[in-house]
């Protein structure tokens, strides 16, 4: 396990809970289910220069699960696409930085407004045709939510993928097992997933989605597949980092209050 990645995570979970409590913005729960695949994308996988993130050969990344726009927040602050400083307007009139991302443009590394679930999928498959028609020699990667798989156009894109081989197009799940209203298999039902995905022309893996091995292994698997799009089914769990807040749904819309913060960053300091 790479120790250093879960430093990081750590660091980002706190300044997560930190953000929320003072600007008053929620999906605890969703940000930090999704926090681990973040860290090991921008310091592992990703190929983007925070100094020129908008060079035409870049890795493409997009978080179609907007609601977890805080943690994305954090990770580009961290890894200097702009100034930490920023984040201190976090939620305030007149900032770009709120509870979901904002159009390309106004926050270096953000590559889509998403928040209209089932809209990630479809433009990432947009950017993966382009690098195929252009000949540009970039990936791209879209995470999307195990509830968003709800959605009609995630699976319209699901089944245009394969039958235009799009072997650079990687998509994970931050299977979480729950939606804003209750457990994501009771509202519709996604099993058997990886079967679905599977018989629709893809390569998948499962993993553990808060284990960097695993993390690391799944993206190095993906990237030797050819003539297919590949998808990452990462088991994971909401409000993972925090013991109260881990797989309670409650925390998709809480703001915690400040005994709720001083709780939660002490657990995060004493975790190893």
């Amino acid at each position: 396990m790479d120790k250093d990645l879960i430093v990081i995570a750590n660091k980002l979970r706190k300044r997560i809970v930190e953000t929320s409590s003072f600007s008053g913005i929620p999906h605890l729960g969703s940000c930090f289910s999704c926090l681990d695949l973040l860290v090991y994308l921008y310091w592992k996988e990703l190929s983007i220069d925070p100094k020129n993130p908008n060079a035409r050969n870049r890795d493409r990344f997009i978080l179609s699960k907007g609601h977890g726009a805080p943690a994305l927040f954090q990770v580009l602050a961290e890894k200097d696409f702009f100034p930490f400083s920023r984040l201190n307007d976090f939620g305030k009139d007149g900032s770009f930085f709120h509870e979901h991302p904002p159009k390309p443009g106004y926050i270096p590394g953000i590559e889509a407004a998403t928040g209209s679930l089932g809209h990630g999928l479809p433009m990432g498959l947009g950017m993966a045709i382009s690098s195929k028609l252009l000949n540009i020699n970039y990936r791209t990667y879209v995470l999307i939510s195990d509830g968003e798989c709800n959605e009609g156009s995630i699976w319209e894109a699901a089944l245009m993928a394969p039958t235009l081989n799009l072997d650079k197009l990687t998509v994970i799940i931050d299977f979480n097992k729950w939606q804003a209203t209750g457990r994501s298999e009771e509202i519709m039902k996604l099993q058997p997933l990886s079967d679905k995905w599977r018989a629709f022309g893809w390569h998948v893996v499962e993993i553990d989605g808060h284990n960097f091995d695993e993390i690391g292994k799944s993206f190095s698997e993906v990237k030797v597949v050819n003539k297919k799009p590949s998808l990452i089914i990462a088991h994971t769990i909401k409000g993972k980092g925090v013991s109260f807040m881990e797989d309670d749904n409650n925390w998709h819309y809480r703001i915690p209050n400040n005994e709720e913060l001083k709780l939660a960053i002490n657990e995060l300091d004493s975790t190893k």
